[in-house]
C-alpha cells in the first residue's frame, strides 16, 4: 500500500480526522505521490497526479479543507515533469507550514477573547479551538473547558485527552447535557469543517444545537477556522454535501439484525446559520460571519470565473 492509498483509507475511515489534519495529510500524500511518479512524460505525470487528487477528494465530501488543500498543491504550471514535481512538493510544503502557522496564530488571536476565570464549552475536536485554550492557559488564565462526548465517534475524548495532557481543567459531558450546563458557560468555542460564503458553519453534527442553546442563554458563540476551510463553491449557491456515515457507528450489527426494518440516520455534520455566530477567528484576524465572502474571494484568490469553471468536482488543469 502506498502512502497515497493508505492516507485515503485513513481519511475515509476517520483514522485521520479533523479538517486541518485531513488537509495536511492530503497535501503530504500528494507530495509523496509526486516524488514517486515518473517525470519523463509531463502528460502522464499530470494524469497520475490527477488520479491521486480524485482519490483523496472522494474520501470526505464535507471537509472543505480537503479540496482547498488539493487545489493549493495542484496550482502549478510546468514545462516538463521535473518542474511539475518540484512545484507540487513546494506547494505541499508551503500549505502544510501555512496550516500549522494558522493554528498558532488563531490561538494567539482567540486567547484575547478569553478572560481569567472563564468556563468555555466546546464540541467535537478542533486543533484550532484547542490552540486557543492552550494559549490562554499558558498566559496564566484560569479556565475550565467543558467538552461534549460528540457521539457516535466520541471525538470529545480526543479533546479531553489534549486538555488533560496540557493540564487544563476540563469536564466531559453528554451531548444531551449541553443545555443543562450552558448556564455555567461564559463562552462557546468550536472548530469548523467548512464556512460558507454567507458565513454559516458546517461542523460536527450537534453543533447547531449547541449554538441554539448558547443563543438562548446569551452566551457568545465563536468559531475557530483557518481560512482554507472557507468554501468557494458556495458563492454560486452550491450546498456543502453533508456526509452520511455508516449506520454501524450508531447501531451494532446485532441490533441491526434484531430490527431489520429500522432505518438508521447518521449525518456526520450539520449547518449552523450565520445569525447564531458572533465571531469567526481566523489566522488573518477575528471577523464577522458576513466577511466570509471577502475571505473566499480575496484571501483564497478564488475568482468568480475560476470558481464557476471548477464548480463541479475536478482537478484544476495544469500545464
Amino acid at each position: 500500500m502506498t502512502i497515497l492509498t493508505e492516507t485515503a483509507e485513513k481519511i475515509k475511515n476517520m483514522e485521520i480526522r479533523g479538517a486541518g489534519k485531513i488537509a495536511r495529510a492530503a497535501a503530504n500524500a500528494m507530495k509523496e505521490e509526486a516524488k514517486s511518479a515518473p517525470t519523463d512524460d509531463l502528460k502522464a505525470f499530470n494524469k497520475r497526479m490527477g488520479e491521486a487528487y480524485e482519490l483523496l477528494y472522494s474520501t470526505r465530501p464535507t471537509a472543505v479543507s480537503l479540496p482547498n488543500a488539493l487545489r493549493a498543491v495542484m496550482n502549478y504550471k510546468a514545462d516538463n515533469g521535473e518542474e511539475a514535481r518540484r512545484a507540487i512538493i513546494e506547494n505541499a510544503d508551503k500549505f502544510i507550514t501555512a496550516s500549522e502557522n494558522a493554528v498558532r496564530r488563531i490561538g494567539e488571536i482567540g486567547a484575547h477573547r478569553i478572560k481569567d476565570g472563564d468556563t468555555i464549552l466546546t464540541h467535537c475536536n478542533s486543533s484550532a479551538a484547542f490552540g486557543i485554550f492552550e494559549t490562554a492557559f499558558k498566559q496564566g488564565k484560569k479556565i475550565n473547558v467543558i467538552a461534549t462526548e460528540t457521539r457516535p465517534r466520541q471525538q470529545g475524548y480526543i479533546t479531553v485527552d489534549f486538555l488533560q495532557n496540557a493540564g487544563i481543567p476540563s469536564t466531559l459531558i453528554l451531548d444531551s447535557a449541553v443545555r443543562y450546563y450552558m448556564k455555567k458557560v461564559d463562552l462557546v468555542i468550536v472548530g469548523a469543517d467548512a464556512i460558507t460564503a454567507n458565513g454559516s458553519l458546517i461542523n460536527k453534527v450537534g453543533t447547531s444545537q449547541v449554538a441554539l442553546a448558547a443563543n438562548e442563554a446569551r452566551v457568545n458563540f465563536i468559531v475557530a477556522a483557518e481560512t482554507y476551510k472557507f468554501s468557494p463553491r458556495t458563492m454560486f449557491g452550491e450546498r456543502v454535501e453533508i456526509e452520511e456515515r455508516d449506520p454501524a457507528e450508531v447501531l451494532s450489527p446485532e441490533l441491526q439484525k434484531k430490527w431489520p426494518k429500522l432505518k438508521v440516520a447518521n449525518p456526520a455534520f450539520d449547518v449552523t446559520p450565520h445569525k447564531y455566530i458572533d465571531m469567526i477567528i481566523t489566522e488573518i484576524g477575528a471577523i464577522s460571519p458576513e466577511m466570509a465572502y471577502w475571505v473566499i474571494k480575496d484571501k483564497l484568490g478564488w475568482e468568480l470565473q475560476e470558481t464557476a469553471e471548477i464548480n463541479g468536482k475536478g482537478v484544476q488543469q495544469c500545464e
